[in-house]
Parts: structure tokens; sequence; C-alpha cells
């Protein structure tokens, strides 16, 4: 979608207007974040069903990583089509789509007759979290007014994360109405069937609220609305904005795009340009380092280690806290620092987080259901795990994004973020499907594996990464 990556300029002379009700342009972003929210509670949720599932089909490690993941071929799919579909039939349309999808998901997930009808409903789910994972940050970038834009835009990352720790939380209350067992019975169905299937609330919350903002008015533009497309102008940025100018302005920028395709990003001496060399190793070093193991399958790591069910769900929803709080802080922090140093800090306390719980889950004793850990060892694994996910969030759960976006030159940042985008699903997809045989194998080698990646993003950063806090778009070459 073109939007993304070349929104319109902001107004000249320096001063934007303030809208006449901010609270309604802030309702209108956070609208639009509720796909963040449904991002973060799909990707975390199946985390709290990962014991039951194994249990009721009786499948083993491979074939259960393969279900949990298969949500990520749906998520390359659905960011892949996005935004031709959001160039085609409108932003909101889009959204609307994709809360369709969320919620035959959640319904058809909570109700399977078999092992690959769940697989089938996590892929048609992960095509809904593709297309918002795209559509919801290109939006709140079309309506946002420029004085507004970058706090405006921070709605989509800061509803991923809460989406996290509300899944956590949903799952953990869950639980406990079931006496602390996956497979107890509620109301009919069993204890992980409705932590899949309370996915519905948001899902339809978020559907009904696109049917109350409005289109945005790039696309309105596009699409020869020009007159809609004002009157959305006057609602976001304030009746003393010069909508005349903003439309001229629109329409200048989509007339001077340059569209870019997978051939401009050829030419170096190993197939691609090196900068786009770069970004992918920037969405691979993300991914392997193995963050989402930990939202993905922390409630079965912490019973695997001999921690009581209610417990582990406990563990779980304080780590997703915790990825709140990093977030919070790479936001405050991400200007004033720099992208380098705030990934570096990152990378060195990754390093030594993972390299501390690899050393406490070489402790492990026993097997099946009488697994045990010494009490210290126990103890420094549950804080490696929650200091692992505070340096990750607070450096490259939020700069890996920043960078993305900025550090491309303009003739490709469009196709090359795609291509960034994609290397990040396969990465997941390695991970997500690796990381039960891996456990099954050697828990303790599994996250000497990770420390070894967050270990080598360290050279990485100081060699190649480029520095691009304060400088605009068009410096990058």
């Amino acid at each position: 979608m073109t939007s993304s990556t070349a929104p319109a300029p902001a107004p000249k002379g320096g001063r934007a207007a303030r809208p006449d009700h901010l609270g309604r342009v802030v309702f209108i972003a956070a609208a639009a974040a509720m796909g963040g929210f449904l991002f973060g509670y799909d990707s975390s949720v199946i985390n709290g069903a990962v014991v039951a599932i194994r249990d009721r089909f009786d499948v083993g490690s491979e074939a259960l990583a393969q279900v949990i993941a298969a949500a990520l071929v749906g998520c390359a799919l659905g960011a892949a089509t996005a935004g031709r579909i959001a160039d085609r039939i409108g932003r909101i349309r889009c959204m609307q789509i994709a809360a369709v999808l969320f919620t035959a998901s959640a319904i058809g997930s909570a109700l399977p007759f078999a092992l690959w009808d769940l697989a089938l409903w996590r892929v048609i789910g992960g095509f809904g979290i593709g297309m918002a994972s795209v559509i919801g940050p290109a939006y709140i970038a079309e309506v946002s007014p420029a004085a507004y834009r970058g706090r405006l835009a921070s709605f989509q990352q800061a509803a991923i994360v809460i989406g996290i720790a509300v899944s956590q939380l949903v799952n953990w209350g869950i639980l406990n109405l079931a006496d602390g067992d996956q497979r107890g019975e509620l109301a009919g169905l069993e204890a992980w069937q409705w932590m899949l299937g309370v996915m519905v609330v948001p899902a339809v919350l978020y559907g009904l609220m696109s049917f109350v903002i409005p289109e945005s008015p790039r696309y309105l533009i596009s699409v020869g609305r020009t007159g809609d497309a004002r009157a959305v102008l006057r609602e976001v940025e304030g009746s003393g904005a010069d909508l005349d100018g903003r439309v001229r302005e629109i329409e200048l920028a989509m007339s001077s795009e340059h569209k870019s395709t997978f051939k401009d990003l050829l030419g170096g001496r190993f197939g691609f340009l090196p900068i786009v060399w770069i970004g992918i190793g920037l969405s691979v070093f993300q991914q392997l380092v193995g963050i989402n193991v930990i939202f993905y399958y922390s409630s079965s790591l912490w019973q695997s280690v001999g921690i009581d069910p209610s417990s582990s769900f406990l563990y779980s929803f304080t780590t997703s806290i915790i990825n709140i709080v990093g977030t919070v802080i790479a936001m405050v922090f991400v200007d004033r620092l720099g992208r380098k140093p705030l990934a570096l800090i990152g990378s060195v306390g990754m390093a030594l987080s993972l390299g501390a719980a690899a050393w406490a889950f070489s402790y492990k004793e026993g097997s099946g259901d009488q697994i045990t850990m010494p009490d210290t060892q126990g103890t420094v694994a549950l804080v490696a795990a929650h200091s692992f996910v505070l340096f990750f969030a607070l450096s490259w759960g939020v700069v890996v994004w920043v960078l993305l976006g900025e550090m491309f030159p303009n003739r490709i940042r469009a196709a090359a973020l795609g291509v960034a985008a994609a290397a990040q699903w396969v990465a997941n997809w390695v991970i997500t499907v690796t990381f039960p045989t891996l456990s099954d194998w050697n828990l303790s080698g599994a996250y000497v594996i990770y420390t070894v990646f967050a270990a080598l993003s360290i050279p990485f950063i100081l060699l190649w990464v480029p520095e691009t806090k304060g400088k605009a778009l068009e410096e990058m070459g």
C-alpha cells in the first residue's frame, strides 16, 4: 500500500492546526489500533492451550509446532495482499474483512473436530493478523495530524503488547475457573477452547468500531471523492487547516510516488543491495533470539521445568506486563539515545539473560510429570526470562520497526520493507516450529542457541546498522 511508505507532507510553515476535537482523533487512532490488539492477542493466546492441544489430539512435538506456527502462514499471506486490497476497496473495508476473519477463526479454533481443522482456522486468523499489521499503521499515519502523528502511530505497538498481556490474563482467569486444568470443563467446553474462543469479543468490537471511523482521506482522493476527503481532513486536522492546500499536497505526493518493485532491490554483490541485506538481518535477528518462544510457549515451558499450571500462567502474564513496560521505555528513549545505542543495550542484556536461562535450565531433572529444578536455578530462570523480555522490549521490539521505516532510500522503501517483513515471518516460523523439538532434545541447548544469536547481533549492529536518528527520510542513500 503506497500510503504506508510515503505519507502526505505536513502543512507548510512549520505550524500544524490543532484538531477541533482532539479526543475524536485519539479515538479514531485507537479504533484502528484495535487490529494491533488482536494481533497481540491472537499471537499469544495459543500459549494457554499448548499442553491441552497436545493431550486432546495426542500429537508429538513436531505436529504441535506446525499447528502453533500455522497462523504465521496466514500472516505472511495477509500482509502480502493487504496493501492491494486496501488500495482497491479502502482501508475501512479491509479492517472489516480482517475483523470477520478474526471472528471466524476464534469460533472455529474453539470448536475444532480434528488437528488439521484447528490448523486451518489458525491460518485464517493469521491472514487477519497479517492484514491488520499492515492496515493499522498505514491508516493511522494517513488520518493523523502532522503534529500528533508520532504519538498516535505508537498506539499500534502499544496495542500489540497490551493484547499479549490481556490474552495471558484471560487465560489465567479461565484456568483458575477450571481448577488449574486446561482440559477442565466449563459450560460444556474445555478450558482451552474458551481461551481461543474469547477472542470473538475483541474481534467483534474491532469490526463495530470500523463502522464509526472515517475512511482515509488519501484513499478517498485516490477514488475521486475529494469532497469527502476534505470533510475528513477538517475533522482530524481542524477547521483552521488549509484544506484545499492539504488536498493538493496529497494529490501531488500520490502523483510523484515511485512504486518500487523487487527489481529495484537488486544490484549488490550478493544479489540484494547492502542496505536490503541489513534490513533482512535486523528482521531475522529480532526473531532468532527466541522472543516468540516466550509468548507462544511460556506456559508449557514453565510446566516443563516443574512449575504448576496456575503459577505458569501467572508468570506468563507477568512477562507480558514487563513487555509493556519495556515498550514504553523504548518509546521514551528511541529519539533521545538513538537507534543503535538502544539496540546495543538490548543485545547485551538479552545475551546475558539468555545465557543465565540456559545455565539454569541445565539443572532440569526428571521427565514427564516428575520434573524438578533446584530452587536457586528455578529463581534464576524466572528472573532471566523476565529480564530477557524487558531488554528485548526496550530495544529490538521497537527499534527494528523504527529502523526499517527509516533507513531505506525512498525509491526502494516499499519493496525493501516487504522483503524485510517476509524475512521476519519466515524467521518467526522457524523458531516456532523448532522450539518444541529443541526443548524435548535439550531445553538448555535451545537457549544456548538463542544466546549465540543475541551475541552475534552486537557486531552486526556495530559494523553494519546505520544510525537514522535526526535524519530526514530524503537523506537515506
